[in-house]
């Protein structure tokens, strides 16, 4: 099979990096354009000594000629930037985006949680938010694949199984996350300039933080209810990886094995998702710089309570490793490519 042409928008922020890592090796893909709107002319290999740049492309200005080139377009762009290139995207097109442009099912809630007017509604129900292992016999029915945020990956991946077969309380989850500092892009040592940001552990969005949205959208629609939680975020001192701690209710005769059995039984085909035995201990070490989601089920001094902790690197299975399992399952090509 020949190489298929990728573009990657907006290639130097911290997801663009890691996304042009990834695909650099991976056997079914040739990287055709890396875009960036500052950095026209530069080497990939400016934003990160490590990249083997030689058979890359210099970064260019994203021109809309370019989609007549490649069949994949990963956008990895400020919100609202993916919305317009859907608008002209070319039948052979299939864009990948990595912003929040289309994660939300309505552009009422967009206009609510990014304060950004939706400029391609009419796409929106051409897309599908997907997270790969529950949408992978899905994705290839649909030309816009939106990838979730990198929170909403740590906690939607050890909730929703269990929220599926109705074996927990859905009226007072606690999702309390904390996200290296790279969740918050480049921008983040201006932003944080004086917060001590290599030394702090800081909360913010508390309540109100964005992924609120797509957290409560997909745990309604798996439940089939309404579900109650509260979630904060914190920024810590580290550069990549998030841990999530959820405190959960148990359902009356349910039992803390009961739990990991269902979600080892869940992911038993799932190569990048870990189940690890009751009360293990784990960390944002354990995954960093991988795909994988390791997830822990601890038991708490109450009997109908447990802690649910998830790790992951928020920057390759929040972010960039994510869109890549999304394009092989969209292909066919095998899951792990370009990802171990």
């Amino acid at each position: 099979m020949s190489k298929l042409n990728v573009l990657i928008a907006g290639a130097t922020g911290y997801i663009g990096i890691q996304l042009t890592k990834l695909l650099l090796y991976h056997s079914n893909i040739k990287i055709k354009y890396l875009c960036g709107n500052t950095s026209k002319g530069k080497s990939i290999k400016y934003f990160d000594k490590s990249i083997n740049a030689k058979n890359l492309p210099k970064i260019t200005k994203f021109n809309y000629t370019n989609l007549k080139d490649v069949k994949i377009i990963f956008t990895a762009l400020p919100n609202g930037e993916a919305q317009k290139i859907s608008k002209k995207l070319l039948p052979h097109n299939v864009l990948i985006d990595l912003s929040a442009d289309f994660r939300l099912k309505s552009s009422k809630d967009y206009f609510k949680w990014y304060k950004i007017k939706h400029k391609s509604n009419s796409n929106i129900k051409n897309s599908i938010y997907s997270v790969p292992e529950f949408s992978k016999k899905k994705v290839k029915n649909y030309k816009i694949i939106s990838c979730p945020g990198c929170y909403p990956t740590s906690i939607l991946l050890p909730l929703v199984p269990i929220i599926k077969k109705k074996l927990i309380g859905i009226k007072n989850i606690i999702i309390d996350s904390k996200s290296g500092y790279s969740g918050a892009g480049r921008g983040v040592h201006k932003k944080y300039a004086n917060k001590n940001l290599y030394e702090s552990l800081s909360a913010y969005g508390v309540g109100f933080h964005r992924h609120n949205s797509e957290i409560q959208q997909e745990l309604d629609f798996h439940s089939k209810n309404k579900v109650n939680f509260n979630f904060t975020p914190h920024l810590t001192p580290m550069f990549r990886g998030i841990l999530s701690t959820i405190y959960i209710d148990l359902k009356p005769g349910v039992s803390i094995g009961k739990i990991h059995k269902e979600l080892k039984n869940f992911y038993k085909k799932d190569f990048f998702i870990k189940i690890l035995p009751i009360n293990s201990l784990i960390s944002t070490n354990d995954v960093i710089n991988t795909n994988y989601c390791n997830i822990s089920i601890c038991k708490t001094k109450y009997k109908d309570k447990i802690i649910i902790l998830s790790a992951i690197d928020n920057l390759i299975k929040g972010g960039a490793g994510q869109a890549v399992q999304n394009l092989n399952f969209y292909y066919k090509f095998n899951s792990k490519k370009g990802l171990i």
